[in-house]
Protein backbone atom coordinates (compact mmCIF):
# COMPACT_ATOMS: atom_id res chain seq x y z
CA UNK A 1 0.00 0.00 0.00
CA UNK A 2 1.30 3.72 -0.88
CA UNK A 3 2.50 5.78 1.73
CA UNK A 4 -0.62 7.87 2.72
CA UNK A 5 1.23 11.19 2.44
CA UNK A 6 1.71 10.46 -1.60
CA UNK A 7 -0.33 12.93 -3.90
CA UNK A 8 -0.45 9.97 -6.82
CA UNK A 9 -0.78 6.45 -7.19
CA UNK A 10 1.27 3.94 -10.43
CA UNK A 11 -0.24 0.85 -11.00
CA UNK A 12 2.99 -1.35 -11.44
CA UNK A 13 1.55 -4.47 -13.94
CA UNK A 14 3.46 -8.10 -13.52
CA UNK A 15 3.19 -10.70 -16.15
CA UNK A 16 1.08 -13.68 -16.00
CA UNK A 17 1.49 -16.30 -18.14
CA UNK A 18 -1.73 -16.57 -20.93
CA UNK A 19 -3.44 -19.49 -19.75
CA UNK A 20 -6.11 -19.25 -17.59
CA UNK A 21 -8.71 -20.98 -19.74
CA UNK A 22 -7.14 -23.94 -21.08
CA UNK A 23 -7.13 -26.48 -18.60
CA UNK A 24 -5.68 -26.79 -14.60
CA UNK A 25 -2.71 -27.77 -15.37
CA UNK A 26 -2.54 -24.78 -17.19
CA UNK A 27 -4.15 -22.76 -14.83
CA UNK A 28 -1.63 -23.61 -12.27
CA UNK A 29 1.20 -22.42 -14.34
CA UNK A 30 -0.06 -19.17 -14.92
CA UNK A 31 -0.96 -18.75 -11.25
CA UNK A 32 3.11 -19.86 -10.77
CA UNK A 33 4.14 -17.01 -13.45
CA UNK A 34 2.05 -14.12 -11.96
CA UNK A 35 3.18 -15.63 -8.39
CA UNK A 36 7.20 -15.09 -9.77
CA UNK A 37 7.01 -12.21 -11.71
CA UNK A 38 4.90 -10.27 -8.49
CA UNK A 39 7.40 -10.34 -6.33
CA UNK A 40 9.61 -8.64 -8.82
CA UNK A 41 7.36 -6.23 -9.14
CA UNK A 42 6.71 -5.17 -5.79
CA UNK A 43 10.21 -4.96 -5.15
CA UNK A 44 10.44 -2.37 -7.50
CA UNK A 45 7.63 -0.32 -5.16
CA UNK A 46 9.85 2.00 -3.24
CA UNK A 47 7.64 2.97 -0.48
CA UNK A 48 4.97 0.91 1.55
CA UNK A 49 3.42 0.67 4.30
CA UNK A 50 1.26 -2.84 4.58
CA UNK A 51 1.34 -5.37 2.06
CA UNK A 52 -1.88 -7.60 1.05
CA UNK A 53 -2.54 -10.96 -0.47
CA UNK A 54 -5.60 -12.08 -1.36
CA UNK A 55 -6.32 -16.20 -1.98
CA UNK A 56 -7.17 -17.32 -4.44
CA UNK A 57 -5.14 -18.02 -6.03
CA UNK A 58 -3.29 -19.06 -3.18
CA UNK A 59 0.44 -18.73 -4.66
CA UNK A 60 -0.64 -15.17 -5.06
CA UNK A 61 -0.75 -14.79 -1.54
CA UNK A 62 2.28 -16.75 -0.89
CA UNK A 63 4.50 -13.86 -3.06
CA UNK A 64 2.97 -11.22 -0.91
CA UNK A 65 4.09 -12.85 2.28
CA UNK A 66 7.76 -12.82 0.55
CA UNK A 67 7.52 -9.47 -0.21
CA UNK A 68 6.34 -8.45 3.38
CA UNK A 69 8.66 -10.34 5.15
CA UNK A 70 11.80 -8.93 2.76
CA UNK A 71 10.71 -5.63 2.89
CA UNK A 72 9.91 -6.06 6.92
CA UNK A 73 6.52 -4.47 6.44
CA UNK A 74 2.89 -6.07 7.65
CA UNK A 75 0.95 -8.95 5.56
CA UNK A 76 -2.84 -8.53 5.04
CA UNK A 77 -3.79 -12.20 3.93
CA UNK A 78 -7.37 -11.63 2.32
CA UNK A 79 -9.08 -14.71 1.86
CA UNK A 80 -11.94 -14.02 -0.80
CA UNK A 81 -12.69 -18.11 -1.17
CA UNK A 82 -10.99 -20.99 1.07
CA UNK A 83 -8.85 -22.79 -1.26
CA UNK A 84 -7.63 -25.17 -0.66
CA UNK A 85 -10.99 -26.10 0.56
CA UNK A 86 -13.31 -25.53 -2.15
CA UNK A 87 -11.07 -27.54 -5.01
CA UNK A 88 -10.44 -30.64 -2.72
CA UNK A 89 -14.64 -30.57 -1.56
CA UNK A 90 -15.22 -30.21 -5.77
CA UNK A 91 -12.97 -33.05 -6.97
CA UNK A 92 -10.28 -30.71 -8.57
CA UNK A 93 -7.64 -31.46 -6.32
CA UNK A 94 -7.45 -35.20 -5.97
CA UNK A 95 -3.80 -36.21 -5.44
CA UNK A 96 -3.45 -36.86 -1.94
CA UNK A 97 0.17 -34.72 -2.56
CA UNK A 98 -0.80 -32.03 -3.88
CA UNK A 99 -3.58 -31.98 -1.00
CA UNK A 100 -1.31 -32.13 1.72
CA UNK A 101 1.12 -29.43 0.03
CA UNK A 102 -2.39 -27.45 -0.07
CA UNK A 103 -3.40 -27.55 3.67
CA UNK A 104 0.61 -27.07 4.44
CA UNK A 105 0.73 -23.23 2.63
CA UNK A 106 -3.47 -22.76 3.64
CA UNK A 107 -2.08 -23.03 7.26
CA UNK A 108 1.03 -21.33 6.87
CA UNK A 109 -0.44 -18.09 5.32
CA UNK A 110 -2.76 -18.16 8.10
CA UNK A 111 -0.01 -18.34 11.19
CA UNK A 112 2.56 -16.06 8.99
CA UNK A 113 -0.22 -13.35 7.91
CA UNK A 114 -0.37 -10.05 10.15
CA UNK A 115 -3.95 -10.11 10.14
CA UNK A 116 -6.73 -12.17 7.88
CA UNK A 117 -9.41 -10.18 5.99
CA UNK A 118 -12.40 -12.25 5.34
CA UNK A 119 -15.38 -11.69 3.55
CA UNK A 120 -17.86 -14.37 4.90
CA UNK A 121 -18.74 -15.38 9.12
CA UNK A 122 -18.31 -18.55 7.49
CA UNK A 123 -14.83 -18.42 6.48
CA UNK A 124 -14.01 -16.93 9.85
CA UNK A 125 -15.61 -19.66 12.03
CA UNK A 126 -13.36 -22.26 9.63
CA UNK A 127 -10.10 -20.32 10.72
CA UNK A 128 -11.31 -20.34 14.55
CA UNK A 129 -11.39 -24.21 14.09
CA UNK A 130 -8.30 -24.19 12.81
CA UNK A 131 -6.78 -22.55 16.18
CA UNK A 132 -6.12 -18.92 14.08
CA UNK A 133 -6.57 -16.74 17.37
CA UNK A 134 -10.29 -14.85 17.16
CA UNK A 135 -8.15 -11.64 17.08
CA UNK A 136 -6.28 -12.21 13.98
CA UNK A 137 -9.61 -12.52 12.05
CA UNK A 138 -11.75 -9.82 10.63
CA UNK A 139 -15.10 -10.28 8.63
CA UNK A 140 -16.15 -7.33 6.48
CA UNK A 141 -18.41 -8.36 3.58
CA UNK A 142 -17.73 -6.67 0.27
CA UNK A 143 -21.57 -5.13 -0.01
CA UNK A 144 -22.32 -3.46 -3.43
CA UNK A 145 -22.27 0.14 -5.12
CA UNK A 146 -25.89 1.47 -4.57
CA UNK A 147 -25.90 4.10 -6.62
CA UNK A 148 -24.24 1.79 -9.29
CA UNK A 149 -26.99 -0.63 -9.08
CA UNK A 150 -30.56 0.60 -7.81
CA UNK A 151 -33.90 0.50 -9.44
CA UNK A 152 -34.53 3.39 -11.35
CA UNK A 153 -32.02 2.40 -14.04
CA UNK A 154 -33.59 1.31 -17.37
CA UNK A 155 -32.68 -1.92 -18.62
CA UNK A 156 -35.19 -2.08 -21.65
CA UNK A 157 -32.24 -1.72 -24.10
CA UNK A 158 -31.04 -4.80 -23.10
CA UNK A 159 -34.88 -6.92 -23.12
CA UNK A 160 -35.49 -4.95 -26.71
CA UNK A 161 -31.76 -6.57 -28.16
CA UNK A 162 -32.11 -9.85 -26.83
CA UNK A 163 -35.95 -9.83 -27.82
CA UNK A 164 -37.50 -10.23 -24.64
CA UNK A 165 -39.48 -7.31 -24.63
CA UNK A 166 -42.59 -8.93 -23.08
CA UNK A 167 -41.31 -12.21 -21.55
CA UNK A 168 -40.57 -12.81 -17.57
CA UNK A 169 -36.91 -13.02 -17.27
CA UNK A 170 -34.95 -14.99 -15.15
CA UNK A 171 -31.28 -13.82 -15.39
CA UNK A 172 -28.04 -15.77 -14.66
CA UNK A 173 -24.91 -13.18 -14.79
CA UNK A 174 -21.79 -14.94 -13.48
CA UNK A 175 -19.22 -17.98 -14.25
CA UNK A 176 -19.81 -20.71 -16.48
CA UNK A 177 -17.53 -22.99 -14.62
CA UNK A 178 -17.42 -26.58 -12.63
CA UNK A 179 -18.65 -24.87 -9.52
CA UNK A 180 -21.41 -23.25 -11.18
CA UNK A 181 -24.31 -25.65 -11.25
CA UNK A 182 -26.09 -24.53 -15.05
CA UNK A 183 -26.97 -28.19 -15.09
CA UNK A 184 -29.62 -27.45 -13.05
CA UNK A 185 -30.67 -24.68 -14.48
CA UNK A 186 -30.73 -26.26 -17.84
CA UNK A 187 -33.00 -29.08 -16.38
CA UNK A 188 -35.70 -26.70 -14.82
CA UNK A 189 -35.93 -24.80 -18.02
CA UNK A 190 -36.57 -27.87 -19.96
CA UNK A 191 -39.72 -28.67 -17.48
CA UNK A 192 -40.98 -25.00 -18.51
CA UNK A 193 -40.25 -25.45 -21.91
CA UNK A 194 -43.98 -25.36 -22.82
CA UNK A 195 -44.27 -21.78 -21.11
CA UNK A 196 -43.82 -19.05 -23.89
CA UNK A 197 -43.07 -16.32 -21.83
CA UNK A 198 -40.55 -17.63 -19.25
CA UNK A 199 -37.23 -17.07 -20.78
CA UNK A 200 -33.76 -17.66 -19.02
CA UNK A 201 -31.11 -15.17 -19.87
CA UNK A 202 -27.26 -16.27 -18.83
CA UNK A 203 -24.61 -13.57 -19.04
CA UNK A 204 -21.50 -14.98 -18.14
CA UNK A 205 -18.23 -17.04 -19.99
CA UNK A 206 -16.61 -19.99 -18.59
CA UNK A 207 -14.69 -23.35 -18.97
CA UNK A 208 -18.43 -24.98 -19.30
CA UNK A 209 -20.19 -22.84 -21.38
CA UNK A 210 -19.78 -24.67 -24.89
CA UNK A 211 -20.69 -27.54 -23.17
CA UNK A 212 -23.49 -25.89 -22.20
CA UNK A 213 -24.65 -24.50 -24.79
CA UNK A 214 -24.18 -28.15 -26.97
CA UNK A 215 -26.69 -28.96 -24.23
CA UNK A 216 -28.89 -26.40 -24.46
CA UNK A 217 -29.51 -27.16 -28.53
CA UNK A 218 -29.46 -30.45 -28.04
CA UNK A 219 -32.34 -29.96 -25.80
CA UNK A 220 -33.90 -27.64 -28.46
CA UNK A 221 -34.37 -25.06 -24.93
CA UNK A 222 -35.72 -22.24 -27.24
CA UNK A 223 -36.05 -20.42 -23.34
CA UNK A 224 -32.78 -20.18 -22.89
CA UNK A 225 -30.45 -17.42 -23.92
CA UNK A 226 -26.79 -17.95 -24.04
CA UNK A 227 -25.99 -13.74 -24.25
CA UNK A 228 -22.12 -13.92 -23.89
CA UNK A 229 -19.90 -11.35 -21.74
CA UNK A 230 -20.07 -7.87 -20.99
CA UNK A 231 -17.97 -5.13 -19.66
CA UNK A 232 -18.50 -4.59 -16.41
CA UNK A 233 -20.55 -1.17 -16.70
CA UNK A 234 -23.26 -2.70 -18.84
CA UNK A 235 -24.21 -5.23 -15.68
CA UNK A 236 -26.46 -2.27 -13.76
CA UNK A 237 -28.64 -2.33 -17.27
CA UNK A 238 -28.33 -6.01 -17.53
CA UNK A 239 -29.39 -6.36 -13.99
CA UNK A 240 -32.44 -3.89 -14.37
CA UNK A 241 -33.67 -5.85 -17.49
CA UNK A 242 -34.42 -9.14 -15.84
CA UNK A 243 -37.57 -9.78 -13.19
CA UNK A 244 -36.22 -12.32 -11.18
CA UNK A 245 -32.43 -13.34 -10.56
CA UNK A 246 -30.73 -16.40 -9.87
CA UNK A 247 -27.45 -17.43 -8.06
CA UNK A 248 -27.07 -21.39 -8.03
CA UNK A 249 -24.04 -23.30 -6.96
CA UNK A 250 -23.10 -27.37 -6.88
CA UNK A 251 -24.35 -29.23 -3.79
CA UNK A 252 -21.36 -29.75 -1.60
CA UNK A 253 -20.63 -28.59 2.06
CA UNK A 254 -17.90 -25.74 1.30
CA UNK A 255 -20.23 -23.37 -0.70
CA UNK A 256 -22.50 -23.07 2.33
CA UNK A 257 -19.75 -20.38 3.73
CA UNK A 258 -19.62 -18.11 1.13
CA UNK A 259 -21.38 -15.00 -0.69
CA UNK A 260 -21.51 -14.62 -4.18
CA UNK A 261 -21.00 -11.08 -4.82
CA UNK A 262 -23.86 -11.32 -7.66
CA UNK A 263 -26.03 -11.85 -5.10
CA UNK A 264 -25.01 -8.34 -3.48
CA UNK A 265 -25.92 -6.64 -6.88
CA UNK A 266 -29.26 -8.28 -7.03
CA UNK A 267 -30.45 -6.94 -4.29
CA UNK A 268 -28.72 -3.27 -4.88
CA UNK A 269 -30.80 -3.33 -8.20
CA UNK A 270 -34.24 -4.13 -6.17
CA UNK A 271 -34.53 -7.25 -8.22
CA UNK A 272 -36.08 -10.55 -6.55
CA UNK A 273 -33.55 -13.55 -6.04
CA UNK A 274 -33.66 -17.04 -6.74
CA UNK A 275 -30.96 -18.67 -4.46
CA UNK A 276 -30.18 -22.44 -5.22
CA UNK A 277 -27.13 -22.28 -2.69
CA UNK A 278 -27.37 -23.56 1.32
CA UNK A 279 -25.49 -21.75 4.19
CA UNK A 280 -25.48 -18.20 4.53
CA UNK A 281 -26.39 -16.75 1.00
CA UNK A 282 -29.73 -18.87 1.77
CA UNK A 283 -29.74 -16.90 5.17
CA UNK A 284 -29.31 -13.13 4.04
CA UNK A 285 -31.90 -14.04 1.45
CA UNK A 286 -34.33 -15.54 4.15
CA UNK A 287 -33.20 -12.25 5.92
CA UNK A 288 -33.92 -9.73 3.68
CA UNK A 289 -37.35 -11.46 2.46
CA UNK A 290 -35.69 -10.61 -1.07
CA UNK A 291 -36.37 -13.79 -2.60
CA UNK A 292 -37.19 -17.25 -2.45
CA UNK A 293 -34.63 -20.60 -1.66
CA UNK A 294 -34.61 -23.84 -3.85
CA UNK A 295 -32.59 -26.85 -2.76
CA UNK A 296 -29.03 -27.08 -4.74
CA UNK A 297 -29.74 -29.53 -7.71
CA UNK A 298 -33.77 -29.60 -7.69
CA UNK A 299 -34.53 -28.75 -10.93
CA UNK A 300 -37.81 -29.72 -10.01
CA UNK A 301 -38.38 -27.18 -7.15
CA UNK A 302 -36.20 -24.74 -8.74
CA UNK A 303 -39.24 -24.73 -12.26
CA UNK A 304 -41.80 -24.68 -10.03
CA UNK A 305 -40.97 -21.66 -7.93
CA UNK A 306 -39.75 -20.02 -11.14
CA UNK A 307 -43.50 -20.16 -12.53
CA UNK A 308 -44.65 -19.52 -8.95
CA UNK A 309 -42.71 -16.09 -9.25
CA UNK A 310 -44.34 -15.81 -12.67
CA UNK A 311 -47.69 -15.91 -11.73
CA UNK A 312 -47.07 -13.33 -8.91
CA UNK A 313 -45.53 -9.77 -10.14
CA UNK A 314 -46.82 -7.71 -7.18
CA UNK A 315 -44.65 -10.35 -4.80
CA UNK A 316 -41.74 -9.92 -7.33
CA UNK A 317 -41.75 -6.57 -7.15
CA UNK A 318 -42.51 -6.41 -3.06
CA UNK A 319 -39.02 -9.15 -2.68
CA UNK A 320 -37.14 -6.57 -4.66
CA UNK A 321 -37.93 -3.43 -2.74
CA UNK A 322 -37.21 -5.65 0.62
CA UNK A 323 -33.67 -6.64 -1.07
CA UNK A 324 -32.91 -3.47 -1.93
CA UNK A 325 -33.93 -2.07 1.38
CA UNK A 326 -31.93 -4.39 3.31
CA UNK A 327 -28.93 -3.93 1.20
CA UNK A 328 -28.39 -0.56 1.84
CA UNK A 329 -28.73 -0.52 5.34
CA UNK A 330 -26.37 -3.58 6.11
CA UNK A 331 -24.08 -4.06 2.65
CA UNK A 332 -23.72 -0.53 1.54
CA UNK A 333 -20.01 -0.77 -0.04
CA UNK A 334 -18.94 2.68 1.03
CA UNK A 335 -19.88 1.67 4.60
CA UNK A 336 -17.47 -1.47 4.24
CA UNK A 337 -14.56 0.13 2.36
CA UNK A 338 -14.61 2.67 5.35
CA UNK A 339 -14.01 -0.21 7.67
CA UNK A 340 -11.69 -1.99 5.50
CA UNK A 341 -9.53 1.50 5.42
CA UNK A 342 -10.23 1.83 9.34
CA UNK A 343 -7.89 -1.80 9.51
CA UNK A 344 -5.31 -0.32 7.15
CA UNK A 345 -5.14 2.05 9.00
CA UNK A 346 -4.61 0.15 12.46
CA UNK A 347 -2.35 -2.22 10.91
CA UNK A 348 0.31 0.39 9.51
CA UNK A 349 0.04 2.09 12.98
CA UNK A 350 1.00 -1.14 14.69
CA UNK A 351 3.31 -2.48 12.34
Amino acid sequence: MPNRSSTACACLRSYIYPAIHRSYFWRVIAFFSFMFSSIWTALRVKDLDLVMGTTPPIFQAASAWVVAALRRKPFLLEVRDLWPEFGISMGVLKNPLIIALSRWLENFLYKRATHILVNSPAYREYMLAKGVPADKVTYIPYGTDVDMFNPSIDGSSIRKELKLEDRFVVLYAGALGQANDIDTLLRAAERLKNEERIRFVLFGDGKERVRLEAEAKSKNLSNVIFAGTRPKKDMPRIVASADVCLAILQDIPAFRTTYPNKVFDYMAAGRASVIVIDGITRELIESSRGGVYVHPADDAMLAQKILELAQNPNHVEEMGANAREYLVKHLDRRDKLNETLGLFEKLMKEG
